[in-house]
């Protein structure tokens, strides 16, 4: 089920997703899908659940930097992915207009960044970071240049720019623009 509905995502987006169609090309029956889910809304929230498990594992390259180059290239390498950017970029869209998608993709996040947070955890121990940085606010600075040029610009998204958001944030980590309270 989660596959067809990333395939009907993919196709044609949130406002286009048929419950009827994604069974059938489930290969099960309509009323099981309506009776599990009920909602195109709560296919999409379980398909970020499931995509949230299933993506790859935080990086530990032995230093900050590389795990935040780390970091920034699986976000490029998800949305230039011809499959899965259409996928993000419906969900966005939806989320935009739909709670219980907005919940789900809010889900998805915490779930990725919870993930990488140990990142900053080890850099803060080797001194990389200042005392306090708030991991979260410190993944987020990476990622956040590169979907606004995903969902917001609609640029195309190059190596160069996730370089360019891993050396500013390494730029606003070192000044202490992560810490709570700080500068």
């Amino acid at each position: 089920m989660l596959d067809a509905t990333q395939e009907a995502l993919a196709a044609s987006g949130f406002h286009a997703l048929n419950m009827d169609r994604i069974a059938a090309g489930a290969g099960v029956g309509k009323t099981t899908v309506y009776r599990r889910w009920g909602s195109p809304a709560a296919l999409v929230a379980d398909l970020l659940d499931d995509m949230a498990e299933q993506s790859l594992p935080a990086a530990d390259t032995g230093g900050l930097a590389g795990d935040l180059r780390a970091n920034a290239a699986l976000v490029l390498e998800t949305l230039t992915d011809p499959r899965m950017s259409p996928v993000f970029r419906a969900v966005i869209a939806a989320a935009a207009c739909d709670e219980e998608c907005a919940r789900a993709l809010g889900g998805f996040y915490r779930t990725r960044l919870a993930e990488w947070a140990p990142v900053a955890v080890r850099a803060e121990a080797r001194g990389e970071l200042p005392p306090g940085t708030d991991p979260l606010e410190l993944l987020r600075a990476v990622s956040a240049p590169l979907y606004y040029r995903f969902a917001v610009t609609h640029e195309e998204l190059t190596p160069a720019d996730a370089e360019r958001a891993v050396t500013a944030t390494l730029a606003a980590a070192a000044a202490g623009a992560f810490v709570p309270d700080g500068p």
